[in-house]
């Protein structure tokens, strides 16, 4: 809402406050304000001008050269090529080094050989239309009609200075989409009091009977219907004072009548229609649902194909206008017209904003609507127009008011608990103090019994009319205090374990990232995944910004690969990234999906290879206490290389994927190097975590060491090695770790030497060499069992 501070003044004075004082002080009391504009404010220099005399130009037939005075002792002296210009003509004069609306410098220069210090400026050229200025002409000079005199700046000869204030108002305020509603606000935030009008109109006589009915069939999504007749209507520019207020409010002047149902919905938050009577057949309005297969041409010229959910205002034979949206073709104002209707109603805000989607066609009085307006506002507003009508002498006011009120209004009346009020703010605010803010906005007070003003449909319980009090008494002034109950925060466990996660991975030198989890059902394709993979099957969204972003993903590495992607392509060497986020897993019957977080991993680089992200992985799972995991070798997924990929789990429960992306996915991704990717469920993790640490005592005992170098199948993996030793030794074994795998010209082809260091201590004595033979024979056993046999 765009509010003109030079009509704000009509209502209330709140003498010299600043701009800024202003909106710091309307946004504390509840009016967010987003900024100001001051109209000219980026103009410069120009002023206007008196000719004295035009005279041709000595090497052209189209230009003249003109003397101006500008109130600067001598005459200036510009060249111009307009034909509309005379000696004695006042004119805006564009002096040299000056700035015009559109941002256009204007300096001094020589046309054909003669000196011109400037330039005289037409309508467009200070970016007014005829509008603004009926009287100008649009293509020439605008030469000024109004009480102004040379050397004066522009701005104000004509009018421009007004400074207007946007408020954002929120959707619980429709009442705020005024300018009476937001003097209302003003008022009470710098306690000033508030001048209302109360309309009067005289009127000629005559009965609005003998011109008109109207009949609402439709009496659910019309609340209220006002209906005043105009007889004959001079058409006509709207007078000075109007046509500033509209510009400054952001609305282009057309006429007197059209404009008067502009200032009106400005003014009173009302959007009105104004019909030619003589459009209207049958001289009845009918409120109706549009029939199967109506059109109407709405002003715009669109011809528009209506449903039966649609509100239409319709005559005898057809529909005349879209309820509250737009008005037909032929329902408007022209030079011919002599008899007009007004129309002040209140519609349903609901039916009007779908009609206006669905049309799409969200207009300045749809907006209004949709956010439900007053019923009760309908009469004043009309009465308002047919004040100004007279006012403005634009026609005879006809006698007597068509008013269809359905809206049943009673209104809300609450108790004010003075007591409850300070308890549920956390103040000490006097009652009297608390009945003033809420007299002040216009409830009604008797005792401790509230009246809620009609306009005013959000305020409904006591809670709603503490905020009232509160905003007006200041948030800044309710003093800080600690919250009932338990107000200490703490983090989750998950969330511990989150940050923990975070943590372990930029202590490894990883970088987060964060990815849409709408992606392109493309991204499938890429990760060559088969297309009868259920994994396919994804969340579709209805209203996507594009295809790229069509589908909630069911795999979250093609994300991390568009990232690789773009880091590789901008040719940063070596990367290694991570992401917590979530996939989302259709569930067949349920509406939402199952949503899945997960730690994805990836990098590349001369220095990562598969051991740099499986050690990555091991560092996590260590951090977490997460022990004796079984990692499986994996060559059937087609995203990953078939001979470095593996499978984490434990307990038979997958919990993993890591691995080399296959070639013909980092082709796809325009990879030309080794990438390394995989992903863990953060929900296997998180159940799987053991933050408990056991204390151990240093030992007391010396331990027994055991290098045992083994010969066995390539394919026999490590860890099921690793995991028979643990079995073999029992308690006695401390620790085995894995120091050397070799696989060369020493060996023969398909084996492999793995070798171990085998640590062994007892707790309570020192373990004798029987002890420690015995364990390594099982050891040596287990090997056997296994295929693998001492190294010669």
């Amino acid at each position: 809402m765009n509010l003109s501070m030079r009509w704000l003044k009509d209502y209330v004075d709140i003498g010299n406050v600043s701009m800024r004082d202003f909106s710091e002080a309307m946004s504390m009391s509840g009016s967010k304000v987003e900024g100001w504009e001051t109209e000219f404010e980026g103009v410069k220099n120009v002023v206007v001008g008196k000719i004295l005399s035009v005279e041709p130009h000595p090497d052209s037939d189209h230009l003249v050269i003109c003397q101006l005075d500008v109130a600067q002792g001598e005459p200036v002296q510009i060249v111009t090529g307009a034909s509309n210009v005379h000696a004695g003509d006042l004119v805006p004069v564009a002096l040299h080094k000056s700035k015009l609306p559109n941002g256009v410098e204007i300096t001094k220069g020589k046309l054909r050989g003669v000196m011109s210090n400037g330039m005289m400026c037409s309508l467009g050229e200070l970016n007014l239309t005829k509008g603004d200025f009926p009287y100008a002409i649009e293509n020439g000079i605008f030469l000024i009609e109004e009480d102004c005199k040379p050397g004066q700046d522009i701005a104000s000869a004509i009018g421009c200075n007004d400074t207007c204030v946007e408020f954002e108002i929120t959707p619980n305020r429709p009442d705020c989409l005024s300018v009476i509603g937001l003097a209302r606000e003003v008022a009470v935030t710098f306690d000033k009091p508030i001048n209302l009008h109360t309309p009067v109109v005289k009127g000629c006589g005559g009965n609005i009977n003998d011109y008109l009915s109207v009949e609402v069939q439709n009496k659910e999504l019309c609340q209220r219907y006002v209906a005043r007749v105009v007889k004959n209507v001079k058409i006509g520019p709207s007078p000075r004072w109007m046509r500033e207020r509209l510009r400054a409010s952001g609305v282009r002047p057309i006429d007197n009548i059209v404009d008067i149902t502009n200032y009106v919905m400005l003014e009173y938050g009302q959007p009105m229609h104004a019909f030619d009577i003589e459009y209207v057949k049958g001289n009845k309005i009918i409120v109706r649902n549009a029939l199967s297969g109506e059109t109407l041409t709405t002003l715009d010229g669109v011809e528009r194909n209506l449903t039966e959910d649609m509100l239409v205002i319709a005559d005898a034979e057809k529909a005349s206008a879209v309820a509250g949206v737009m008005g037909g073709e032929y329902s408007g104002i022209n030079e011919g017209t002599h008899t007009v209707v007004f129309e002040s109603a209140c519609f349903k805000g609901s039916s009007v904003r779908v009609t206006a989607k669905k049309l799409g066609m969200r207009t300045e009085s749809s907006s209004r609507f949709e956010k439900g307006l007053d019923p009760q506002n309908c009469l004043p507003a009309i009465m308002r127009a047919c004040e100004l009508v007279e006012m403005l002498g634009a026609g005879e006011v006809v006698d007597g008011v068509i008013d269809i009120d359905n809206s049943g209004y009673k209104p809300t009346v609450l108790h004010l608990d003075a007591e409850w009020t300070n308890r549920f703010l956390g103040t000490d605010i006097p009652e009297e103090r608390m009945k003033k803010i809420l007299s002040d906005l216009h409830f009604g007070v008797n005792g401790n019994e509230i009246t809620v003003p009609s306009f005013r449909g959000d305020v409904e319980h006591k809670a709603d009319v503490a905020e009232e009090i509160a905003r007006f008494y200041g948030y800044n002034n309710i003093p800080t205090t600690t919250a009932k109950g338990s107000p200490q925060g703490k983090l989750s466990e998950y969330q511990k374990f989150e940050r923990t996660v975070n943590q372990t991975m930029l202590a490894q030198g990883l970088y987060e990232i964060m990815t849409y989890s709408f992606v392109s059902p493309k991204q499938y394709d890429k990760i060559r995944l088969p297309k009868d993979d259920p994994r396919r099957k994804s969340v579709v969204i209805l209203n996507p910004l594009g295809e790229d972003t069509s589908i909630m993903r069911t795999n979250a590495i093609p994300s991390m690969m568009d990232i690789l992607s773009k880091n590789y392509n901008n040719r940063n060497g070596a990367v290694s990234l991570y992401e917590i986020g979530n996939e989302y897993i259709p569930v067949d019957g349920e509406l939402l999906p199952d949503e899945v977080p997960n730690l994805v991993l990836g990098m590349y680089g001369e220095d990562k290879d598969f051991f740099t992200l499986k050690g990555v992985v091991e560092n996590l799972l260590d951090v977490l206490g997460i022990e004796d995991y079984d990692v499986t070798a994996c060559s059937d997924n087609p995203t990953f290389h078939p001979g470095r990929c593996a499978i984490l789990s434990k307990g038979g429960e997958e919990f993993g994927i890591i691995g080399e992306v296959h070639p013909l996915v980092c082709q796809n991704y325009d990879i030309n190097t080794r990438v390394y990717t995989g992903k863990l469920n953060m929900n296997t993790l998180f159940a799987l975590m053991n933050d408990e640490k056991t204390y151990v005592p240093m030992p007391k005992f010396p331990a027994s060491t055991r290098d045992l170098a083994l010969l066995c199948d390539d394919s026999l993996p490590v860890l099921t090695m690793e995991k028979a030793i643990k079995n073999a030794a029992g308690k006695i074994l401390e620790k085995v770790e894995l120091f050397d795998v070799y696989k060369g010209s020493q060996i023969e082809a398909g084996k492999k030497s793995v070798a171990f260091n085998i640590t062994m201590r007892a707790a309570d004595r020192t373990l004798t060499d029987e002890e420690v033979g015995s364990a390594m024979n099982k050891i040596l056993k287990a090997m056997e069992e296994l295929g693998a046999q001492i190294r010669s």
